[in-house]
């Protein structure tokens, strides 16, 4: 293939991908963005196995085959609710990629006696932006899919600690760009990866999700860096798009959540004493509960009803029974609207994904700014499974590690019904304040079989 042609299709290429994150910017052009990045990455990979660059087609099928294998049963078989563990996994791939790769090159440049300056800083850049990604991926998949306690895990100066690895590791990389070889880089990314487990393991569960999108950053500039290593045009871009995207949408979420974006670059960094590890129970309460009958009642007699999607909805895997309600209620005159908090679920977008899955009309379903003035008027609040976003804590207990995150404001609906299989805490483990409030009753209980007898019971009246 021409190197001209080759150029073309790496510029169409590079286009399909903007479209595409442009179309994922919105639920209602989410599927063409996806169809437009599936078909960017296509080409990309097609027009690259047919340049003069590839001279042996071994490996590289070998390697497909291996890969695309193990994706396509990971596609099929991977729940929704385990989508945010799949994603932070594969950033740990990305990145360990990256060190994989500057090592190759390294010793290719090296026996053929080309190793320069340049060179090997696109290496060091490469490998340790990349091993940071990649144990900071591994620790937050522990994170998310329970094999690590979702509480921060701090020591007394765990900043300076992170310092004085971060400046060893950018030592031992100038001596390596400087020509210290082999041992400067093993030098340089083994401090890299255990620099990835120290700045995340700080980080509680309430900001994983952010902990995963900027985890998604991290991933497209080791990329980016793995462009320049293999003077890959297209890689570069396509890096600097995840890159930069993902910096930006860490931004937003950090903003939302009324979380600084150094202190969950940096492991915590700035998050002080104890409002960041005390607790924020509610100790010698009760609550109170309800059949699911008394809280179909009081949906059917409701005139504005708002659910709130989480976590509980997601396991239980509610979606489609939950739009079955939306439908009973309407039919008996209910308006219905969704609640969608930024970071409920366990990644960006996570409930947007589910309700639209269920095709609920993306015009009953609203962001946390849009949604949260209309609690005050709202007759009912039913809310499946969502903990922390919830918590009226985060505003008024400072020793919460979720305080100052801005909330759904359910506390102030009339009537609540919150859904809940235990009283088990949510993902940041704290308790949740809303469940003594005099306005809100718990129905136990699994979220589908809840919706479920919900839909019976209004069947019936």
């Amino acid at each position: 293939m021409a190197a001209s042609t080759l150029a073309v299709a790496y510029l169409v290429a590079a286009v399909l991908f903007i479209l595409g994150l442009k179309g994922l910017a919105s639920p209602r052009t989410a599927r063409a963005g996806n169809l437009y990045a599936i078909a960017g990455m296509t080409l990309a990979a097609l027009v690259t196995l047919a340049s003069p660059q590839v001279a042996d087609y071994g490996w590289i099928v070998a390697g497909v085959a291996i890969g695309g294998g193990i994706g396509a049963v990971l596609a099929r078989r991977v729940k929704m609710t385990d989508m945010p563990q799949l994603v932070a996994i594969l950033h740990s791939f990305v990145g360990l990629a990256a060190v994989l790769v500057a090592l190759g090159t390294y010793f290719t440049h090296r026996d053929a006696g080309a190793l320069d300056a340049l060179l090997m800083a696109e290496l060091g850049i490469g490998s340790f932006i990349g091993a940071i990604t990649f144990t900071g991926s591994v620790i937050a998949f522990g994170k998310l899919q329970g094999l690590i306690g979702s509480a921060p895990l701090r020591f007394a100066g765990q900043h300076w600690v992170n310092l004085a690895l971060a400046l060893a590791m950018l030592g031992f990389a100038g001596q390596f760009v400087l020509g210290g070889g082999l041992p400067a880089f093993a030098a340089m990314t083994a401090l890299a990866l255990l620099l990835g487990v120290l700045l995340i393991l700080p980080i509680g569960g309430a900001d994983m999700p952010v902990v995963v999108s900027m985890l998604n950053s991290y991933s497209g500039w080791a990329a980016a860096a793995t462009g320049f290593t293999l003077h890959n045009e297209l890689l570069i871009i396509t890096g600097a798009l995840v890159g930069a995207s993902g910096a930006i949408l860490s931004y937003i979420m950090c903003r939302a959540m009324n979380r600084s974006i150094l202190s969950v670059i940096f492991g915590g960094f700035g998050a002080g004493g104890e409002a960041a590890v005390g607790g924020g129970g509610v100790e010698g309460r009760s609550v109170k509960s309800a059949a699911v009958e008394d809280a179909a009642f009081m949906l059917e007699n409701a005139g504005k009803v708002i659910i709130v999607p989480g976590y509980g909805l997601a396991v239980a895997q509610a979606q489609h029974a939950t739009a079955e309600l939306v439908d009973a209620l309407e039919r008996k005159g209910v308006e219905v609207k969704f609640a969608i908090h930024p970071v409920a679920g366990r990644m960006p977008g996570h409930m947007n994904v589910l309700l639209a899955e269920a095709d609920i009309p993306y015009d009953k379903v609203f962001e946390m700014e849009e949604i949260n003035p209309d609690f005050a008027t709202c007759d009912v609040a039913l809310v499946l499974g969502a903990n922390d976003v919830t918590n009226p804590a985060a505003k008024t207990d400072r020793a919460s590690p979720i305080y100052g995150m801005p909330i759904l404001d359910v506390h102030r609906a009339r009537q609540i019904f919150f859904v809940k299989r235990s009283m088990k805490p949510g993902y940041a483990g704290v308790d949740n304040a809303l469940f003594y409030q005099d306005n809100c009753v718990l129905v136990f209980g699994d979220a589908k079989k809840v919706v479920e007898g919900l839909i019976q019971a209004l069947g019936h009246s």
